[in-house]
């Protein structure tokens, strides 16, 4: 069975205007476009894929404002949307957010579903090109938490519902307001992403839940972050600054 992989960033009730989310959301586009060029065009989803692929989208500030201002893609106090790319129905990609909310129950989020098919697939689920995707998220986002993960590794360790910031996955970024990460291992990596927070890499090679080694080294990586205390469920925003300004 082929395995298939997606990245996400995640906070909690942080409100924002419609303005704002579409300037982080047009910040967020540019940046992944840099990633590889397969993300420079991007769709509005329709009933058809012939339909859909004449919804071109330009993902810039006005237009992201326009969609926020349609009951649509509004979710309570906040907004939301997806967009895919892709030349055939076969090889596809997705990406999309929510944003702006005071919820604290469900996570603003910004998710990405890469290519997992194909030429392209091959050439994007890289470990260079997807610590780039969650880097860009953390630029563009100011999440608390992100991860690129197998969906077959977070199914096989995770029991129960699968809470943003309480696993490991292939590459992970923690913010600054949850804590300091700590030396991990070899082969982990660990990059600054500026001011905001860490990036953690667990492999240079595609991580696979099916792979022992790789699987070994997460559960060794899940300990010491666990004890380090930044595997935990999301919090809310403010409380997050007063936590870090204390």
């Amino acid at each position: 069975m082929m395995e298939t992989y997606y990245a996400g960033s995640y906070w909690l009730a942080r409100p924002e205007s419609a303005a704002v989310c579409a300037q982080r959301a047009e910040h967020f586009f540019h940046l992944l476009s840099q990633c590889d060029p397969a993300w420079s065009r991007w769709y509005q989803p329709d009933d058809s894929f012939e339909k859909a692929r004449q919804c071109q989208f330009t993902p810039n500030a006005a237009s992201f404002q326009a969609l926020f201002a349609q009951e649509g893609h509004q979710r309570g106090d906040g907004f939301r949307f997806r967009l895919w790319t892709g030349d055939s129905q076969e090889e596809t990609s997705s990406a999309g957010a929510s944003c702006g909310s005071t919820e604290t129950l469900l996570p603003s989020n910004c998710l990405l579903e890469p290519f997992d098919e194909g030429p392209v697939g091959e050439r994007l689920l890289t470990t260079p090109v997807m610590t780039q995707v969650l880097r860009a998220m953390a630029l563009a986002w100011d999440p608390e938490w992100g991860v690129v993960t197998s969906n077959a590794h977070r199914q096989m360790v995770v029991k129960g519902f699968p809470y943003a910031g309480t696993f490991v996955g292939w590459v992970m970024y923690f913010s600054r307001l949850r804590g300091t990460v700590p030396p991990l291992p070899a082969p982990v990596r660990i990059e600054p992403v500026e001011d905001k927070g860490t990036l953690v890499i667990l492999t240079s090679e595609r991580f696979s839940a099916s792979n022992p080694e790789h699987v070994t080294l997460a559960a060794r990586v899940h300990e010491i972050l666990d004890r380090a205390g930044l595997l935990r469920r999301l919090q809310p925003w403010s409380a997050q600054q007063v936590s870090d300004d204390s």
